[in-house]
Formats: structure tokens, C-alpha cells, sequence
């Protein structure tokens, strides 16, 4: 899979391709920009303190930034590859405007449940196993 296959999913992709190749390298790279920036002297990992009138106050750096705006397009475009995967259309990612319960529902549906056997109507499954050609 080349970068921008992996920057622009098409199509559908499996549970495990959204934990591995999306979830984990998404995460991964937000953790270490966060360690980076605290590094840097901005606070990254370290809260500060709350404002007048508010519980928690947090900001991130610019490399937190960086990784957020450059992180968006494959998180979309796997979470909506995902949700093909279900049989759902891409108008499910309106769940992420319901704070909480909205994100916890995307992320049971993407990370937990089994796509659809078999061809749907975003076509056929992409991580079904292929049995090996004799030799």
C-alpha cells in the first residue's frame, strides 16, 4: 500500500486494518508530537492550570497541531472505509456531532463489530484471506 493509499482509504477495510494501520500509527504519532512538544517547552502532556470558571485547561504545541490538521484526511477517510465495511453510508460520521455518546457508538461500530460477509454495496471485503497458490 503506497502513502497515499494509506492518506485516502477507498473502498472498505476490515477491523484489524483500522487498528493497525489507522489507529494505532494516528495515535502513536499524537503521542509523540505531544512528548516532542513537551520537550520543547511547550505544554504538551503537562495540563495547566484551569482558568477562572473553568475544571481543566489544556493547550498543545505546534506539533501537536501539525499532526492533528495532518491526521484528519486518513481519519476520516478510514473511519468512513470502515463504516462501508458495516454497510453503512458515510452520513454515520454525523455521530461525531453528539459529544460522548455519539463518539463512543462510532467507536464500538468501527473498532468491535464484524463487517458484512460478502460483497455489499461498496464492494467486496478487502482483508479476506486468499489461500495460497500451489506451486
Amino acid at each position: 500500500m503506497s502513502f497515499g493509499q494509506w492518506y485516502l482509504r477507498r473502498g472498505r477495510i476490515g477491523r484489524r486494518t483500522w487498528w493497525l494501520h489507522y489507529g494505532l500509527v494516528i495515535v502513536g504519532l499524537a503521542v509523540l508530537a505531544a512528548i516532542a512538544d513537551t520537550v520543547l517547552g511547550y505544554p504538551g502532556l503537562v495540563p495547566e492550570p484551569a482558568e477562572a470558571g473553568t475544571l481543566y485547561g489544556t493547550t498543545g504545541g505546534p506539533l501537536e497541531l501539525l499532526v492533528t490538521l495532518g491526521t484528519i484526511v486518513p481519519s476520516v477517510s478510514s473511519t468512513v472505509a470502515r463504516l462501508h465495511d458495516r454497510d453503512h453510508s458515510a452520513w454515520w460520521l454525523l455521530w461525531w456531532l453528539l459529544p460522548v455518546v455519539g463518539w463512543i457508538v462510532l467507536f464500538v461500530d468501527n473498532g468491535f463489530l464484524r463487517g458484512t460477509p460478502g460483497a455489499n454495496r461498496y464492494g467486496p471485503p478487502t482483508d479476506v484471506p486468499t489461500e495460497p497458490v500451489p506451486v
